[in-house]
This record gives structure tokens, sequence and C-alpha cells, in this order.
């Protein structure tokens, strides 16, 4: 009989108090309020290496599409992801990547007199020009070292 009333007395003392959880549960709160502040920061920081790793890859594949076609470069980067002759692709894909933000990429096919092809993004706000995230980022930034 004593070891059923050390069951049903361990029983009733099992559990946390309303105190312990009122107490865990300000701690969360107070770490999620923390946390959330560093949130926009990270996703900017996030989007614009996307950005960066998007770029680079259009540009490798407008290289690749130089190579191949006896360094003469693509009208425009849907042809990068038409097939050629032989079914490949430049890009992996049926579209062109979009920004993190949505929006095409641009592309301006070389010029005479110009550095060469662009590929570029008008930032979070899809318009020329801006600050932050709404800045504009092409492949002749990134090569120089401006991003």
């Amino acid at each position: 009989m004593k070891t059923l009333s050390k069951k049903n007395q361990r029983s009733q003392n099992a559990g946390f108090s309303l105190a312990e959880l009122m107490v865990v549960i300000v701690i969360l709160g107070i770490l999620a309020t923390l946390a959330m502040q560093n949130v926009p920061a990270m996703l900017r920081r996030a989007f614009g290496g996307t950005v960066k790793a998007n770029i680079t890859t259009i540009s490798s594949s407008v290289e690749n599409y130089q190579i191949n076609n006896r360094g003469r470069c693509p009208e425009s980067l849907e042809e990068l992801v038409t097939p050629d002759t032989n079914g490949e692709t430049y890009i992996k894909g049926r579209k062109v990547p979009k920004d993190p933000w949505g929006n095409e990429f641009q592309y301006d096919p070389p010029m005479p007199g110009s550095r060469g092809y662009r590929v570029y993004t008008y930032g979070k706000d899809g318009v020329p020009g801006g600050e932050g995230e709404d800045s504009d980022i092409d492949n002749w930034m990134l090569e120089d070292g401006d991003v």
C-alpha cells in the first residue's frame, strides 16, 4: 500500500507550476523580439547575395554562349534558355531567373565602344537608380568589387 501512495504523491507533484511556465514564456518572448529586430537586416544581406549569385550565373552563361558562338553575344537573355541545335541550354530551366524581388533581370548586349555586355537589376523598386535595396546592381559593379 505504501508504494501506491508514493506513486500517487509523485504524480500530483509532477509537472511545472504556473510561475515556471510564465517565466519560460516571458524568456521566449524576449528572445523572439530580439531575433525579429535582426530579420530585416539578414534578409537584405540574403537578397544581396542572391542577386550577386544570379548575376554571376547569368554572366557565366553569356560567356559560355560567346565561346560556343564564335564570340557573338546573345541578343537577349531568352537565348540562354532556348535549346540550341543540340538541345542544350546555357541556363538550366525554362526561364531566366528573376531577382529576389520578382523583377526580370535586364540585359544589354555589347555596343561599340562599351565595356561589353551588361546584366543588371534595378533593385527592389524595379526603377533605375535608388539607394539600399532599391539600388541598381550589375555585372560591371561585381567585377570592379563595388558591391
